[in-house]
Formats: C-alpha cells, sequence, structure tokens
C-alpha cells in the first residue's frame, strides 16, 4: 500500500505539471522503480489516477531522459582541478541517464578522467529531467512515474462526459436533492455538446440517477457552464 501511494501521489503531481484534470483520462503510465504489482492493486492506482493502464518497467528513458550536474559542494574539495571537465563530461549525451541507472542500482558512477578515477555517489550529483513531448514525468524516492499526456479523441470525448456527469453532481447538491432521487436532465449547448450528449446519453443517466436527458430548454434548477471551452446549459429536476 506504500508504494501504491507513492506512484499515485507522483501520478498526481505529474498530471498537475502536464496541467490535465483529474477526470480527464489518460492512455497509460510506465513505473519504474517498483517491482510489478498485483493486479488488484494496480487496478487501484489506474482508477485513482484514471489511466487505461499501468505498466512496470526497468527503463524509462525511452520516455525521458537526465541530465546531471556536479554538486560543486561536495566535489568540489574532492576533484576540483579537474571539476570543469568533470561537468563537461557528465553533460554529454546519455551520460545522465547511465549516472541515474547507476544509482538506481544502488552503485556509485564511474569513470576515469584525466588520469583521476572519478567515483561519484547519489548525493553527489544533481539531476534535472529532460522532458520529452506528449509525456509528464516526475521522480522521488527512487520511483519514477511517467504519463503518457497524447489525448486521442476518444479520450477527449470520455473526458468530456465526465465533466458533465460532475456538473450534474454538483448541481444535484446544490438543489438539496437527496442522494436517491431520480431526476431528469435537460440540455442545451454547442453543437459538440449536443453531439456528446445524445451519443452518451446511457451513460451519464445511469451516473447520475436520471431517468431521462432531453436536448431542450433547461427547466428546474438550471446553471450555465463552460466544459473544455464549449458552452453548455444544465436543467435538473426532480422526478
Amino acid at each position: 500500500m506504500g508504494s501504491i501511494l507513492d506512484i499515485v501521489t507522483l501520478g498526481r503531481s505529474a498530471r498537475n505539471l502536464a496541467n490535465i484534470k483529474n477526470r480527464q483520462p489518460l492512455s497509460e503510465m510506465y513505473v519504474q522503480g517498483v517491482d510489478e504489482l498485483p493486479g488488484m492493486y494496480t487496478e487501484i492506482i489506474e482508477s485513482e489516477l484514471n489511466v487505461k493502464a499501468v505498466r512496470y518497467v526497468r527503463d524509462a528513458s525511452a520516455f525521458i531522459s537526465y541530465r546531471v550536474k556536479p554538486q560543486l559542494k561536495l566535489l568540489g574539495p574532492r576533484y576540483g582541478k579537474i571539476l570543469p571537465k568533470l561537468n563537461a563530461y557528465l553533460q554529454q549525451d546519455g551520460i545522465g541517464n547511465e549516472v541515474v541507472a547507476a544509482h538506481a542500482a544502488s552503485k556509485n558512477y564511474e569513470f576515469d578522467l584525466e588520469g583521476t578515477h572519478v567515483s561519484l555517489a547519489e548525493e553527489d550529483v544533481l539531476v534535472d529531467i529532460i522532458k520529452r513531448e506528449g509525456f509528464a514525468s516526475v521522480s522521488d524516492k527512487g520511483i519514477t512515474v511517467v504519463l503518457n499526456t497524447a489525448l486521442t479523441p476518444e479520450l477527449i470525448e470520455e473526458g468530456f462526459v465526465r465533466e458533465i456527469v460532475s456538473k450534474i453532481q454538483t448541481m444535484r447538491k446544490e438543489a438539496d436533492f437527496e442522494v436517491t432521487d431520480k431526476i431528469r436532465i435537460t440540455l442545451a449547448g454547442s453543437d459538440k455538446v449536443i453531439s456528446v450528449a445524445e451519443r452518451f446519453a446511457d451513460g451519464i443517466k445511469a451516473d447520475t440517477l436520471a431517468v431521462s436527458l432531453d436536448i431542450n430548454t433547461p427547466v428546474g434548477y438550471v446553471k450555465s457552464w463552460n466544459i473544455n471551452g464549449e458552452d453548455v446549459d444544465l436543467g435538473v429536476e426532480r422526478v
């Protein structure tokens, strides 16, 4: 459960980094630094983070890369004269990933430079994550999570439906309906809103205890919303 909590916390941070709401479904998330969890625990993570699939990987470098810099206060006294060349060495393509991989395996990263043997522990370097387009990643406590932030039309529509359901549930509370009260929904809005509402009407009704969803002038308790840039007027009334 501790691993689940760490992964979910990092996943939420990655969502915030990418500025993607939790109600917007995502296709997949990669986890490095944790052994594959049993299915029931993975399903908890998928549900909490609203991702279709969690995949456990040994190396997430296909989705992210690292840049490392020397920790000057530690390495200055140790490698003073060659510190500029040590820094230049660490900036070479791929070296950052090698350093992080060594530390993930609980090893020092070692090499020879200017006739001096260099050994870098995890605390000897500062690590920056270089973002790759279409992915958001966060690391902490030896765990890295990478969210695939690419949104297909299907994922966007699913997120839109979840937003509609969320707004209706909010209106139920504001109208002081009982949790078990059945309702009627009336809706008006842009062509996109109407198209999504009509195609996913059954799911929206099931999630909100609605007996009907009509595209018409909203009645009952009425409220205007902007959902993902689309204007929609919703009405809810108790049956």
